[in-house]
Order: C-alpha cells, then sequence, then structure tokens
C-alpha cells in the first residue's frame, strides 16, 4: 500500500426520499488493489444522490451498494466505480453481478 495513496472515506446520511424506495446491486469490480482503492470506489458511489450505503471489498473484488432506483440507476453505479479513478494511478471497472455471482454482460 503506497502511502501517497490514502483515502479518507467519506460519511453520508441518507435522506428520506433517498431511503424511500431501495434495492441492492452487486457489483464486480476490476482494479482494486489495496483497502484504499476499496474506500476510494465507495466513496464515489456513495456521493451519488439515491445511493444508501456501499460496501466495498478489495480482496473479493465486490461491491455491494443500497440505492433508490427512482433516484439513480445501475448506470450511473458503474460510471462511478469507473470515475473513483482516472487520476492516472488507478483505473477500475465494474460489472453488475445477478443473484448466483455471474457478470451481467451489458449492463
Amino acid at each position: 500500500m503506497d502511502e501517497n495513496c490514502h483515502v479518507d472515506p467519506i460519511q453520508k446520511t441518507a435522506t428520506s426520499d433517498e431511503r424511500q424506495t431501495v434495492t441492492t446491486a452487486v457489483l464486480a469490480v476490476r482494479g482494486m488493489g489495496c483497502p484504499n482503492c476499496a474506500a476510494r470506489v465507495r466513496n464515489s458511489l456513495i456521493a451519488l444522490t439515491g445511493v444508501v450505503e456501499a460496501d466495498v471489498d478489495h480482496t473479493a473484488g465486490m461491491a455491494q451498494v443500497n440505492f433508490n432506483p427512482n433516484l439513480t440507476n445501475l448506470a450511473a453505479l458503474v460510471e462511478a466505480v469507473a470515475r473513483a479513478g482516472g487520476d492516472g494511478r488507478h483505473e477500475y471497472r465494474a460489472q453488475l453481478m445477478n443473484g448466483q455471482g455471474l457478470v451481467v454482460e451489458n449492463a
């Protein structure tokens, strides 16, 4: 873990609108190499309006995201993961997984 790579996790209190209708998506995330990568991806996900909570595990390469589908969508979650990188040192990609742990193409 590079000491110049430190990321502080952001805190978010979901609004009542965000909590009104919540569904869960599981994403396969590629490119994470350390806990700071997971924090970077998590921060990007929970910064989205509509995301209530995100749990990101760099060792498993997975993110579980609770979100309001009326306020955001799966494409926005995938884009948030990609946006978490892009600093010239980190590049992340995500794909939706189905209930059996298989990657869903074109999600």
